[in-house]
């Protein structure tokens, strides 16, 4: 089998950074905060054996992909638009899109506004919720009260950055421990608090995450800083703005979702995971991992992989 390959891409005005591996129908592998294509690394050889051509870029922002210096460049609209390019740059006409974390709402906005181009939507961690009647952060700020709700303290250029700037290996240690299904639950902290006040520090790496994989994420953010991936979040009330046609659209296209039932984000999103028959037309299949967090396809690849090889087949069978 082939190994892992790099290379750069033109796509949407920015250059990028792009993991393959294998050769058959295009499967890209979406990524989110704060991570890389690294975070696939479980996925790409997986796909590759069973006949697909796997593509995990470093997402706008991170890695070595360009990360431009306005924020309003990171909004759904950009992001959706690279993976457009994105195909066009591999040649291809369509592909599958799988999206974790920040990235499955890049996938699930892919399918909603190219289903054209995207033929199925696999997302992990985040269901998808159709646009509402309210800016995000307007509704955060009514919901959260007197609590710290970590999103709204992203909003603020510099603030997040000085934090987890300031170690970043401590700072991805207790964030990628934090939120798995290896850590305590992440508790309800008091307006005024710091984002990692709530994660725990790992007496130990669990099991899934090794020393070489820390090293590998803290040599990518020590050289970029976490000023790209911070931009997404900024951009959340601009992406509400410019998706306005898009108020309470449904996903048509298949669909497959997974997260882990131990999942902060599953947790504190129950409602929109409850609505997702009704919000994604054609739901194939939705699987909650026992005793899985939030980094679910590194936390559990051989499940993950499974499932999205599973999915995978029954699209391609039918079109034969």
């Amino acid at each position: 089998m082939s190994e892992v390959t790099h290379r750069f891409v033109e796509t949407n005005g920015i250059r990028m950074h792009i993991a393959e591996q294998g050769t058959g129908p295009l499967v890209l592998l979406c990524h989110g905060f704060p991570e890389s294509w690294y975070s696939w690394r479980h996925q790409l050889p997986a796909l590759a054996a069973a006949g697909y051509h796997a593509v995990a870029p470093d997402m706008r922002g991170y890695g070595q992909t360009d990360r431009p210096e306005e924020t309003e460049r990171y909004t759904q609209l950009h992001l959706v638009a690279d993976m457009v390019g994105l195909l066009g740059a591999l040649g291809a006409e369509t592909a599958v899109i799988v999206g974790h974390d920040w990235g499955a709402p890049v996938a699930w906005n892919a399918a909603l506004m190219r289903p054209d181009r995207f033929r199925a939507v696999i997302a992990l961690s985040v269901p998808y919720a159709p646009r509402g009647g309210t800016p995000p952060t307007r509704a955060m700020k009514r919901a959260a009260g007197e609590t710290f709700v970590y999103m709204l303290y992203f909003q603020t250029l510099g603030v997040a950055e000085a934090e987890l700037e300031r170690d970043v290996r401590a700072t991805l240690r207790r964030v990628l421990y934090g939120i798995s299904g290896d850590a305590p639950p992440v508790p309800v902290l008091a307006k005024g608090a710091k984002f990692l006040d709530a994660l725990a520090e790992p007496s130990a790496l669990p099991g899934w995450l090794s020393e070489a994989d820390l090293d590998f994420y803290t040599g990518e953010f020590a050289r970029t800083g976490f000023r790209g991936g911070l931009s997404w979040y900024r951009n959340l009330d601009r992406t509400w703005e410019l998706m306005a046609a898009y108020q309470g659209a449904r996903i048509t296209r298949p669909a497959l979702f997974i997260a882990g039932d131990r999942d902060m984000v599953v947790l504190r999103n129950r409602a929109a995971m409850e609505r997702l028959p009704e919000t994604v037309a054609d739901l194939r299949k939705l699987v909650l991992l026992p005793g899985c967090g939030h980094w679910t396809q590194q936390e559990r690849p051989a499940e993950v992989n499974a499932e999205i090889l599973a999915f995978l087949g029954t699209l391609d069978e039918a079109r034969r």
